[in-house]
């Protein structure tokens, strides 16, 4: 069943348009006659309910983990009987394209939900917040995470459908948002795999070699790349088979930090058996995801 991903600002009201939803579904889903609906659960699973702290987002290392931390919660409600609302920042695209290939996966739709608050509401909530004492972002941490937003676009597969919720907006679409994901007529929208999404029965032994072979073959463009431009960041490097360019941060990325990122990544991929496509785009996702941080 669906994957809902709400994005937005910080303290752009995504965690109450999220609540709305979630009333919304469950009151349809009470209300519903037919038994393919009212065997559906809803899941709101968001920072807190993880227990992560918004100082999570102070440094690179903690919120790599804590977007692990979500990914790895999100994957495990995904079933046929659930509809996931996702309510983080979602702020990265290449980490609600990593979500939209997840949903592919288990052949269930998704949907991004984008909390349009003009940032200057944003931070005047943010600093009444921290003055009364009921939450927020630090001040430093708050315009860090407004200058790196990357805002959904609806032309981008992985972020459509897209709805877009203005601030004034009493509701959120939830008719559509509801027609979108799971329809009218009771039956279940099914969305077909492609070849980046299809898991492919592997040995352990064999997948292990495919997943070191391709993140090492990766590394090895990045550092023709720049042995080819000595001195230089912020270039694009093509990687052969791979759906994006790899978008190097403006500081040449060492070959330890190189190797790290690899490392981290085959750790947290490590018992899941993708086939080779898929290894190659979700790597070259992370590195652009750790780049521009």
């Amino acid at each position: 069943m669906p994957l809902i991903l709400i994005s937005g600002y910080p303290t752009s009201g995504k965690t109450h348009r999220s609540n709305q939803l979630v009333n919304f579904f469950d009151h349809k889903i009470a209300a519903s006659d037919e038994p393919k609906v009212k065997r559906l659960k809803v899941h709101h699973i968001t920072d807190q309910s993880l227990g992560l702290s918004r100082d999570v987002y102070a440094s690179a290392r903690p919120e790599k983990d804590a977007r692990a931390t979500l990914s790895s919660a999100l994957k495990r409600h995904l079933t046929r009987d659930a509809i996931v609302v996702a309510d983080s920042l979602n702020y990265i695209k290449g980490f609600r394209y990593q979500l939209y290939c997840e949903a592919k996966a288990v052949q269930t739709p998704n949907c991004v939900v984008h909390v349009g608050t003009p940032v200057e509401k944003c931070r005047a909530l943010n600093d009444q917040s921290l003055a009364a004492g009921t939450g927020g972002y630090e001040s430093a941490i708050f315009e860090n995470l407004v200058f790196r937003y990357e805002e959904p676009n609806g032309m981008s597969r992985w972020d459509s459908p897209l709805f877009t919720v203005p601030f004034d907006d009493a509701e959120p679409p939830c008719e559509a948002i509801w027609e979108a994901m799971i329809g009218s007529d009771g039956k279940a929208k099914v969305v077909r795999p492609n070849a980046a999404t299809v898991l492919k029965p592997a040995s352990e032994q064999n997948y292990l070699y495919e997943l070191d072979k391709t993140t090492s073959d990766v590394l090895s463009a990045i550092k023709t790349w720049q042995a080819d431009h000595p001195g230089e960041g912020g270039g694009e490097v093509s990687v052969a088979g791979a759906e994006h360019s790899i978008t190097l941060a403006t500081t040449p990325a060492s070959l330890p930090q190189l190797q790290r990122l690899r490392r981290q990544f085959i750790g947290l991929n490590r018992q899941h058996a993708l086939d080779k496509r898929r290894v190659l785009d979700l790597f070259v996702d992370y590195l652009n995801d750790a780049f521009q941080t």
